[in-house]
């Protein structure tokens, strides 16, 4: 039996519940593994609240980091005792032990812990194809990233560093964007004392950046067309102050010719070569120290309301684990 969160209902914090599962063995395809370290993001609460609806009941969490204890019939890069972490499908990360597909589970290189693992997968493969798979990007590209002291974000800022991408960061106070700077940022902007567009704007010298990556959604999408260059690039790829509105897409036309694209990172990771890959080139960032984790909070798996009320809050920097 596994300790398991779960919902029965969409609703806030408040609907978690826990749960002993029996785990069985593996089926075809399948890996058994026994979590050292749970991950905790955004996609979760959409998928709680109901912005993302799901069949219930459900299990919930998207990634996790720990041992393997079996393997079904024609796994072959993955054997029990390995080290294993993930960000994929089906919803259930949020555990003590589960049976899972074993298409999207990664061998975990030795050089990074199990917490790192949880706290990497799902935001660092997010950066990854943010950076590229989405749009073409190279060095001198500018990108303004929301949310840059987030999990996410301070990954973004030491990946575009890395690239050699000026990365221009927003986040909500003086203490978020000295992190944000700390991480790689060239440019830092507090969105609560000041007008984002403004500020790009003045940044670029009036050109506008080459990129927008927007994980806040409502609050900000309108705005952040109008901080890019003609032919420039909005990603929108959450909806942390909720789903943007329908709107017209001459709002692209008069702006410049735009280009707009709604990204999921599942969508990049349903291919299994892809997803490996995708991991190899995270795990080597991670590894060669271009990346570093930053894991500002834990919480005791009975403790997933609190975080999700952290999370939620924006109360957070950095990344966020459970401990089974």
């Amino acid at each position: 039996m596994a300790k398991t969160v779960i919902i029965q209902q969409h609703g806030g914090p408040e609907v978690l519940e826990f749960e002993d599962r029996p785990v069985g063995a593996p089926g075809p395809g399948e890996i058994r593994i026994r979590h050292m370290a749970c991950g905790l993001n955004f996609i979760d609460c959409y998928q709680r609240s109901g912005l993302y609806p799901m069949q219930l009941p459900s299990a919930l969490g998207m990634e996790a980091a720990g041992e393997i204890e079996a393997v079904g019939e024609g796994v072959t890069h993955l054997k029990p005792g390995d080290r294993a972490a993930y960000a994929a499908f089906p919803p259930g990360a949020y555990c003590e032990a589960r049976v899972m597909p074993a298409a999207q589970a990664c061998p975990l290189p030795d050089g990074i812990s199990f917490e790192e693992g949880a706290a990497m997968m799902l935001k660092g493969l997010t950066v990854q194809y943010l950076f590229h798979r989405t749009t073409p990007l190279k060095r001198g590209d500018t990108v303004l990233f929301h949310a840059a002291a987030g999990g996410v974000g301070l990954i973004a800022c030491q990946w575009a560093r890395s690239e050699g991408i000026t990365l221009i960061g927003t986040a909500g106070s003086d203490a978020k964007c000295a992190l944000a700077r700390d991480h790689g940022a060239d440019h830092v902007i507090n969105y609560q004392t000041e007008d984002f567009t403004t500020r790009v704007r003045e940044i670029t010298e009036g050109r506008g950046v080459d990129v927008v990556m927007d994980s806040i959604g409502a609050d900000t999408f309108e705005a952040s067309l109008d901080c890019l260059r003609p032919l420039g690039m909005m990603i929108s790829f959450g909806n942390a102050s909720g789903a943007v509105p329908p709107f017209s897409l001459a709002m692209l036309a008069s702006r410049g010719s735009l280009q707009v694209t709604r990204p999921t990172l599942f969508t990049h990771t349903s291919n299994p070569e892809a997803c490996q890959t995708m991991a190899r080139h995270l795990f080597d960032k991670v590894t060669s120290g271009a990346v570093k984790l930053r894991i500002d909070q834990r919480f005791a798996l009975d403790q997933v309301a609190e975080a999700h009320r952290s999370l939620e809050a924006r109360a957070t920097t950095g990344s966020t684990v459970l401990i089974p």
